[in-house]
């Protein structure tokens, strides 16, 4: 069968999947990066820790599968939504734990370890995603970097980063966002779908970093349909207009599909610079999403409101016209050669 063949599925290829080398591991959030292979070609696999399910959110997530009206879930739920943890729930971290071993104790405080009572619907132990083939791009993103604070000139955009990403948006290397947009890749996780005009449309689906189920975590992406805007760079006074409707409709969009347990003035709406993947798209989390992830912080994300706003005061070429400061790994240093890139 070939490789990358949608027939099969992640559990069928994991059993094939043979490892090579930790690229990263981060203690903090939980979260590691192996690469391996698969039928002799690389692969990505990550694995994250899920956090501790709420009983609301699962409630909710079950009203959506049910297709209850946002109306009424709304009614039933609340606004704004409640905080508390179910400790009833055979799955919670009270009821749900099966062994626990104390390490020590001192005084008032006590510390252990145990072990909790999982389940694939209601409690799941992680979140793994898989990446195959993996070219080198990939590894080089999930890779442990060397990160550096680099000021971009308009010159130094124009002559190093403008050629690097006219390559990295050659051959089929976005081909899977156009499966997205154009040929319903994913079509049973897209949340929002706006495809009347091309020019202003957008869709917007769960990033792959988010469990779909804990709101506090949500990460969404949103995808626009038009192809002449590849990076911040793009971005000029023209399009000041567009940006502060497609703000407008995030804002109101996302609360009524998820049943108003997160609000308009509780998302963070950003941008990538430099981004993943040079195809227009906005990032939307909650804004209790850890604020320690690395694509959060100053030097890499530029909120929508900010862009709207700086581009009122750059001239007809936006940010073409200006510096831009970033941190950025050796990946843009050293360009792929053509065979490294699918």
């Amino acid at each position: 069968m070939p490789a990358g063949t949608t027939t099969e599925n992640i559990k069928q290829l994991l059993k094939r999947f043979k490892y090579k080398r930790v690229l990263n591991s981060n203690p903090q959030f939980k979260v590691i990066s192996l690469l391996g292979l698969i039928d002799g070609k690389d692969a990505i696999l990550t694995v994250e820790k899920t956090h501790f399910m709420f009983e609301d959110n699962i409630k909710s997530q079950q009203q959506r599968d049910s297709g209850e009206s946002t109306t009424k879930a709304h009614l039933k739920m609340g606004s704004p939504p409640p905080l508390f943890y179910h400790c009833e729930s055979e799955y919670s971290c009270v009821q749900g734990l099966e062994e626990i071993k104390q390490i020590t104790a001192n005084d008032i405080y006590y510390w252990g370890v145990g072990i909790i009572k999982q389940d694939l619907d209601r409690n799941p132990t992680a979140r793994v995603n898989l990446i195959w083939p993996a070219n080198y791009v990939h590894i080089k993103r999930f890779e442990q970097q060397n990160l550096h604070f680099v000021t971009e000139t308009p010159k130094m955009y124009l002559d190093i980063v403008k050629p690097f990403i006219d390559e990295q948006c050659s051959g089929d290397n976005l081909q899977w966002v156009y499966k997205i947009l154009y040929e319903g890749s994913d079509a049973d996780r897209v949340v929002y779908k706006d495809d009347a005009d091309k020019e202003k449309g957008f869709l917007i689906l769960p990033d792959t970093r988010w469990d779909g189920v804990n709101i506090e975590s949500m990460y969404l992406v949103a995808l626009a349909y038009r192809d002449d805007i590849k990076s911040l760079r793009d971005l000029k006074p023209i399009h000041r207009d567009w940006l502060i409707e497609l703000n407008r409709k995030i804002r109101s969009i996302i609360p009524a599909c998820y049943n108003y347990m997160v609000h308009a003035d509780e998302l963070r709406i950003f941008i990538h610079y430099q981004p993943s993947y040079y195809h227009f798209h906005l990032h939307i989390i909650n804004i209790r999403f850890p604020a320690g992830n690395e694509g959060l912080t100053v030097g890499k994300a530029v909120l929508l409101e900010d862009a709207i706003e700086t581009l009122a005061h750059l001239g007809p070429q936006g940010y073409m016209e200006r510096s831009i400061s970033y941190s950025i790994s050796c990946l843009l240093y050293t360009s792929p050669s053509p065979r490294d890139t699918r």
